[in-house]
């Protein structure tokens, strides 16, 4: 976030390359601090530059920066965008209808980006970027989805009732929704893939630990062979996706990473993140299935990983695409 709203001022995505390792280190895997801080910053960003004028730009950016600090209405939080919903032009404003299902601090949020049809005919180039606050009438809030994992972070429906949205809560520029969501793309999947192979690693310090305190048959796991092998190609698997990752960080940094590269990282760190989880706690045994044990709870709150953020398979289907047309 700009200094003069209250942030850091330093753009360079090696800083939330860190926190997001180090949270998933410490296994706080709920407190969605990359989604607030890498995706969602940066769109109010748009207000400043997308138009003269920046009226969203001053009234909310100077908020963000306070979300981890207290719990009242002055330490706005905000969401995502969802799916498209319909908005009708009204002069003065939009009359906005629709529904969204799995928003990520849907509960939480003071403050909701939503991607609207703002021209019916246009498309994937119809479709705006709408701001809608807490307490605007017809906007309400759902359940609050009950997950396998990532319980500390709540996951909502929304639902938008003939719901008044000003003129001046335009995001971004008219129908450039669109372009605007291609723009966060590769920095959302990298940061999933750092938190992937921040996960993937520390489970196998973990299991390493593990194996070579418990004992079976008289002697310690990790003096069997099977349980050498398994931890050996957990670590070359980690090596080798450390290195094609921070090659992927330093050029998302210096603002060369495409969205290829940046699908392939999310694909790959994310799928071994999964496996490596899996296996840890099958060398756990019993304990690994226990919820006291730190394998367990990664098992559950790194499921998610391959499926937020684009699927595996929209990932293959975005390389294929890239190398088949």
């Amino acid at each position: 976030m700009p200094e003069e709203y209250g942030g850091g001022g330093n753009a360079d995505f090696r800083y939330s390359a860190v926190l997001a390792e180090e949270f998933t280190r410490a296994g706080a895997a709920g407190l969605a601090i990359g989604l607030h801080n890498d995706i969602i910053g940066p769109y109010p960003d748009l207000a400043r530059h997308g138009r003269a004028e920046a009226p969203l730009a001053a009234r909310f950016l100077r908020r963000l920066p306070d979300h981890g600090h207290r719990d009242d209405r002055a330490g706005r939080r905000i969401r995502p965008p969802g799916h498209p919903h319909h908005a009708e032009d009204r002069g003065d404003h939009w009359v906005l209808n629709g529904s969204k299902t799995f928003i990520s601090n849907g509960i939480l949020a003071d403050l909701v980006i939503v991607v609207a049809k703002t021209t019916p005919d246009g498309g994937a180039h119809g479709l705006s970027l709408l701001v809608v606050e807490r307490g605007t009438d017809g906007f309400e809030r759902g359940r609050n989805l009950d997950k396998i994992g990532q319980k500390s972070q709540d996951t909502a429906e929304l639902f938008f009732n003939d719901v008044r949205v000003p003129k001046e809560n335009l995001l971004g520029e008219l129908n450039g929704a669109f372009v605007h969501l291609m723009t966060n793309l590769a920095q959302e999947r990298v940061g999933i893939a750092v938190a992937g192979i921040a996960a993937a690693e520390h489970l196998l310090e973990i299991t390493t630990t593990y194996v070579k305190e418990r004992e079976a048959f008289g002697r310690p796991l990790a003096g069997l062979q099977h349980i050498r092998f398994e931890i050996a190609e957990m670590a070359t698997e980690c090596a080798v996706t450390r290195t094609f990752l921070d090659r992927c960080i330093v050029d998302h940094s210096n603002g060369e990473l495409d969205a290829v590269h940046a699908s392939m990282a999310k694909w790959w760190a994310t799928e071994l993140q999964k496996r490596v989880a899996d296996r840890c706690l099958q060398l756990h045994g019993g304990y690994g299935y226990m919820t006291e044990y730190r394998v367990a709870k990664a098992f559950t709150d790194g499921r998610i990983q391959t499926i937020y953020g684009g699927t595996t398979e929209i990932m293959k289907e975005i390389i294929g695409r890239s190398l088949l047309g």
